[in-house]
């Protein structure tokens, strides 16, 4: 079912995070080891396999970022179970003291983007001793997925911490943090060789069995959206002098022009929950990239599937075609009233329980009860009335949900072309409102605020709208999400109020998980306010 099959490889693991000397786990996990290994084309293919799957499974411990980025923003709220405890409050709220036992709350998390950068880190640390015979392109090819892998790590490490040890070569050796710049600058750098020298091939040419790569013009797509936060965030007027304004734009066009790809027709089709019979199905003509999962996952090492989807159902209660979850981001009200009733979006991104009848009976055992939840991700139930996981034989539904993660869709393309100001900006905005309201269509002049409420719109719960409101500033955002508002815990009424004084103190970050603040015998800084 899946283009890319991920499978665990023998390569060299970073245990316990990137900032203790002495905690590398160097035990070969086959007989395969550094002396036999990294020797043929065939060995970089396993190892670049091994380096995706450390992308993959960053999300099935601590919290996911798509997650995350949700409740952090003015979309949704931490939610959860009523006698749960209250870190995705703490999340929500940007303040230590709603879970002061929660020190590591993305504690997991650091440590996986470590063990996954160590493996990028091997690989292209080993392209020279590779027998790459006389296809040239492979070791191009090879070296630029695995620098793309490293950027997008990189980029979700230093949007979620600001702060973070910028390691490129494969060490166990106890590194402070690096300015942000400098992670910037590698990012980009990564980026733009990924896009000099991967093969211009279009979404249209593309083999099948290669979806779920990555290619050219998701390295260009990515440059994109890593510009413009780094330049709004930071007030900088171009990506850490790797990249101006000018070329930016540039990629994008070209992903545009040449990439091949499209906007599917509906919508709602884009997702299964919101069009179980006319989804288009994961690889589509709109996905630039995508994090691929499967439905294998087991509690004996096989984590392949989506842990964090299960986070978003609603709580402990399925309605076909929804499934079971636990109740983390509850959506807020005021993004269903973002949305003018004869945008197609709202019913495609967000369960209404009163607008689908939906007979929801666990108010009890919901914190932050809103009444919507998420759809775009959303547990779906098999045609048998059993978690869809089950119904293809695994009955681990909380972690072996198998919806893919589209990072990066056309729509944002569009939309970012417009916004760093293509000739053709207007119509690209046009584009994506068009498939939205289809026959309700009317134009809308391009403004910025007109630009930033689209993309709110489009991309709502696909993790995105966070780092929108940050790259406008963290006044701006810090106005943004904060709010006082009545909400259902376990059936009752209770005050939630979201402070801006504590988003401007973190500036957006997130904590340093304080385990690696003390494995890093203090050259780890905790972030301001945590």
């Amino acid at each position: 079912m899946k283009a890319i099959k991920i499978f665990t490889i023998a390569a060299l693991f970073l245990s316990l995070g990137a900032c203790k000397k002495g905690f590398l786990d160097v035990e070969p996990i086959t007989t395969v080891t550094e002396e036999n290994f990294y020797k043929t084309p065939k060995d970089a293919y396993t190892a670049l396999v091994g380096c995706y799957d450390g992308m993959q499974i960053v999300w099935t411990e601590g919290v996911s970022l798509p997650v995350a980025a949700e409740v952090m923003s003015d979309n949704a709220f931490g939610g959860t179970g009523n006698s749960d405890g209250f870190g995705y409050q703490m999340l929500d709220e940007f303040d230590k003291s709603r879970s002061p036992a929660d020190q590591d709350l993305f504690g997991g998390n650091w440590v996986l983007y470590y063990k996954a950068l160590f493996r990028c880190n091997t690989l292209i640390a080993k392209m020279d001793q590779i027998q790459w015979g006389t296809d040239a392109q492979l070791r191009k090819t090879y070296e630029s997925e695995a620098r793309y892998i490293r950027a997008y790590l990189l980029f979700d490490m230093v949007r979620l911490w600001g702060n973070i040890p910028l390691i490129t070569v494969p060490t166990s050796e106890n590194i402070p943090q690096s300015s942000p710049e400098a992670v910037y600058k590698q990012i980009a750098e990564d980026l733009k060789f990924a896009s000099e020298n991967m093969l211009a091939t279009s979404y249209t040419a593309q083999p099948v069995a290669e979806h779920g790569r990555a290619t050219k013009y998701a390295a260009e797509a990515l440059l994109g959206r890593v510009y413009l936060f780094y330049t709004g965030y930071y007030a900088k007027t171009d990506l850490a002098g790797v990249v101006t304004r000018a070329q930016a734009l540039a990629y994008l066009e070209d992903v545009i022009t040449n990439g091949g790809y499209g906007l599917v027709e509906n919508f709602a089709n884009l997702w299964p929950a919101a069009s179980p019979a006319t989804y288009v199905g994961e690889d589509n003509k709109e996905t630039i990239f995508a994090i691929k999962y499967t439905y294998t996952s087991d509690y004996n090492g096989n984590r392949d599937g989506n842990y964090w989807m299960v986070m978003t159902g609603m709580r402990e209660f399925s309605f076909a075609p929804y499934g079971n979850g636990w109740g983390g981001q509850t959506v807020n009200p005021k993004l269903w009233n973002a949305y003018a009733s004869t945008d197609t979006r709202r019913s495609a991104s967000i369960i209404s329980i009163a607008g689908e009848n939906i007979p929801f009976t666990n108010q009890k055992g919901q914190r932050e009860y809103t009444g919507y939840y998420g759809k775009k991700y959303s547990p779906m139930l098999g045609a048998d009335g059993k978690p869809l996981p089950d119904t293809y034989g695994n009955p681990n539904f909380q972690i072996a949900q198998f919806q893919d993660y589209v990072v990066i869709r056309y729509a944002d393309v569009l939309l970012m072309a417009a916004e760093l100001g293509s000739p053709n900006a207007q119509t690209y905005f046009d584009r994506v409102r068009q498939r939205a309201y289809l026959t309700a269509f009317t134009p809308l002049a391009l403004t910025t605020d007109n630009l930033f409420q689209e993309r709110r719109l489009e991309f709502a719960l696909e993790g995105i709208r966070y780092y929108d409101l940050l790259r406008q500033g963290v006044p701006k955002a810090a106005q943004t999400i904060a709010e006082s508002v009545s909400l259902l815990n376990g059936g009752a009424s209770v005050t939630k109020t979201i402070s801006a004084g504590n988003i401007t103190t973190t500036q957006g970050l997130q904590q340093i998980p304080y385990t690696q603040i003390t494995l890093s015998n203090g050259t780890l800084k905790q972030n301001a306010g945590w």
